[in-house]
Parts: structure tokens; C-alpha cells; sequence
């Protein structure tokens, strides 16, 4: 699996979509063990039959679901990763409903994407990545207030010296820049 990390932007509160799908699990920086084959044409690796297969619901367990969905955002596939995701059993995991956001964020569906953050953050405040992208999303706004806002919910959570804290403040920075 991928380990690059994709900024994303998003946009103003929305309420979360009926189609929200969530798996559980704590993982703040999106990545994956990178053991796992990358699958082709929307197909999805099932890690109890070690194969590709298409994704059904209920047929693949939500930890495969994630890293295939999550794979196939960062690599721009947004709407499949939101075929991919919406499969998954646990409507609540944040690692999910995080990458929800993010697909819908940048196929354009902004304050769908914002939505999916909220609720990422409802079911777990402390995960920073959320913040990070919420942040960018409401620079896409032009709300840097909130943006400073969450930036500072990621300093009292993990410091100055984190990723998601460096991140979220270069992006600051290059709009006020631009600005």
C-alpha cells in the first residue's frame, strides 16, 4: 500500500450522509503495513482469503475495505474509494469516515467531505489527521480562524512537533502567502 501522504482540503459543517461507513481502529496517520498487494480495477484485497477480490459487503472485513478505500483516495480514485468504503460494517470508525470526507472533499462535494469529518471527530476527538484535513478544508473557505483552530487542537494533542501539526501549519502559511 501507498505511504505518501495527500493534503486534502475541505469545507463548512455539514451534517454526515446517510451512506457513512466506518471501521474502528486507531490510526492516526493513514497508513497501512504495507504488506498487502495493491488490487487493480476496484477490486479490494481480502485478507483472510489473501486474494482480490470485488468488493461485497459483508463478503471482505473492514480492515481490508479501509486500506483498499484509503488506497484508492490517495491515488485520486475518489469515487471508488467511496464505493469501496460505504461497504464497510462499523458506520462509526474514524479512519473510515475520515477518508469518506476526504474522497468526497476532493471529487468537489466539500462540505460533504466536512461532515464526514465531524463525525470522525465525534467518535474520536483525538485523531489529528481529521484535524489536519478539516483545517485545509476550511482554508479552501477562506475561514482561517477555524483553520488556526484546529490547529491548535492538534498542538494540545500531540504537540508542535507533529506531523499533522507541521502540515496543517505550512498550509496556513502558503494561503496567507497567496493571499
Amino acid at each position: 500500500m501507498q505511504t505518501r501522504f495527500v493534503k486534502v482540503l475541505a469545507g463548512a459543517m455539514v451534517s454526515l450522509p446517510l451512506l457513512a461507513v466506518p471501521v474502528f481502529s486507531a490510526d492516526s496517520g493513514g497508513s497501512s503495513s504495507g504488506d498487502e498487494p495493491k488490487c487493480d480495477n476496484g477490486l479490494v484485497y481480502n485478507k483472510k482469503t489473501k486474494k482480490c477480490e470485488p468488493p461485497k459487503a459483508g463478503m471482505i472485513d473492514d480492515d481490508s475495505l479501509y486500506s483498499a478505500g484509503r488506497a484508492l483516495a490517495m491515488d485520486g480514485k475518489y469515487d471508488e474509494a467511496i464505493k469501496v468504503l460505504t461497504l464497510a460494517q462499523d458506520k462509526t470508525d474514524p479512519r473510515i469516515l475520515n477518508y469518506l470526507g476526504y474522497s468526497h472533499r476532493k471529487a468537489g462535494r466539500v462540505l460533504v467531505g466536512l461532515g464526514y469529518y465531524q463525525e470522525a471527530l465525534r467518535n474520536n476527538p483525538d485523531y489529528t489527521l481529521v484535524r489536519e484535513y478539516m483545517g485545509e478544508a476550511h482554508l479552501m473557505l477562506g475561514d482561517v480562524a477555524a483553520a488556526r483552530l484546529q490547529l491548535s487542537e492538534i498542538e494540545k494533542r500531540c504537540g508542535k512537533g507533529c506531523r499533522e501539526y507541521g502540515m496543517l501549519e505550512e498550509q496556513i502559511d502558503a494561503y496567507l502567502r497567496a493571499g
